[in-house]
């Protein structure tokens, strides 16, 4: 970490037996952001388990189990009063290509389904505006199965063909956590480098708009993608924020090759579809607002040891900050963990 940061705050996070801490640096945006933190653990607000430990090959939440969460919400849709049917069935067979990736035709469309029954953030749909809580719940799960399997089968693949490339993340987001604007002062942080992430590096969540933004649609869609041919419907820049928090747990490619050239390629997709590949406020990357202290969680700055550590421990049990603490005493596993959720969404 950089010592001449000022800090904000060191939150206390953990995992069971395990406590992280999170050095939090002083800028407009993790100002904004740690008030929204501190507020939605005053609120108790629901700790979204079922979309917390990403790319974690060894967890418990492997693809096939993903696989059926996603059948499971597309019955669930097609059984609805919403007028929306989904004529689609996801399987290993089907979701993986042959070179090991994810399909991206198969989870384009799984995307492009939620955001039809979505909507945007200005705008939901007729389909959403008509389901009940339960069909909400099953419409936002099309949403986090589709990134989730996309993270598992990368994390996957690379376990058995380049392990030290693994691309394991924590999302921390809560139900119903509310909004904040970003203002052009918070724009600073973002641009193309920021693509690139640190080991335990802490990023304020942002994507809260519906649709995918500009590297998503490259990484998805191929660098001979045009903006107007696109699979998905909305490329939308990133114009709110929460409380809600990313943390890096992968290693950090920005100074390898094969990643200068990626970037590259997406700078140059970004010109011939009529961007500014140099202007922030297209909101492109991941604004960092702190870093774990990798030495004092975990004694050591290894990403093996630490994901060794962390293989044993995919659950967030407590939160504490300077002015506000929460207790999380339950699983994604649990027999009413649905349930609670929809009764949040309702």
């Amino acid at each position: 970490m950089n010592g001449t940061r000022t800090l904000l705050d060191c939150i206390e996070m953990d995992l069971d037996d395990l406590t992280v801490y999170i050095n939090v640096y002083d800028n407009s945006l993790s100002r904004k952001w740690l008030t929204a933190l501190n507020q939605l653990l005053r609120d108790n607000l629901l700790l979204e388990k079922s979309y917390c430990f990403l790319g974690f090959p060894e967890g418990p939440r492997d693809g096939t189990l993903i696989c059926n969460l996603i059948n499971q919400s597309i019955s669930a849709i097609n059984r609805a009063d919403v007028g929306y049917t989904i004529d689609n069935h996801y399987t290993m067979l089907n979701s993986v290509a042959e070179d090991g990736s994810v399909d991206h035709e198969q989870f384009n469309l799984l995307h492009s389904y939620f955001e039809d029954l979505q909507g945007t953030a200005h705008r939901p749909s007729p389909y959403y505006a008509k389901a009940d809580p339960g069909t909400r719940w099953h419409i936002r799960q099309l949403n986090l199965l589709c990134h989730e399997f996309e993270s598992w089968i990368l994390s996957y693949r690379k376990l058995h063909t380049a392990p030290e490339w693994r691309r394991p993340s924590q999302l921390m987001c809560w139900l119903g956590a509310p909004r904040f604007a970003l203002e052009e002062s918070d724009h600073e942080l973002f641009g193309i480098e920021t693509i690139n992430r640190s080991l335990g590096g802490v990023y304020v969540g942002v994507n809260k708009a519906v649709g995918k933004h500009h590297y998503e649609v490259f990484t998805d869609e191929g660098r001979d993608s045009r903006i107007d041919e696109l699979t998905t419907s909305t490329l939308a820049a990133q114009t709110l924020a929460a409380g809600d928090f990313d943390i890096e747990w992968a290693r950090d490619p920005g100074a390898y090759e094969w990643q200068i050239r990626q970037l590259a390629e997406f700078r140059e997709w970004l010109t011939v579809n009529g961007f500014d590949h140099n202007d922030k406020s297209l909101t492109i990357g991941h604004p960092q607002v702190g870093q774990v202290d990798l030495q004092r969680s975990f004694g050591t700055d290894n990403y093996r040891e630490i994901w060794t550590a962390l293989n044993t421990r995919l659950n967030v049990s407590a939160i504490r900050t300077s002015a506000a603490e929460q207790q999380y005493p339950y699983t994604w596993a649990d027999a009413d963990y649905q349930e609670n959720q929809i009764k949040c969404l309702g």
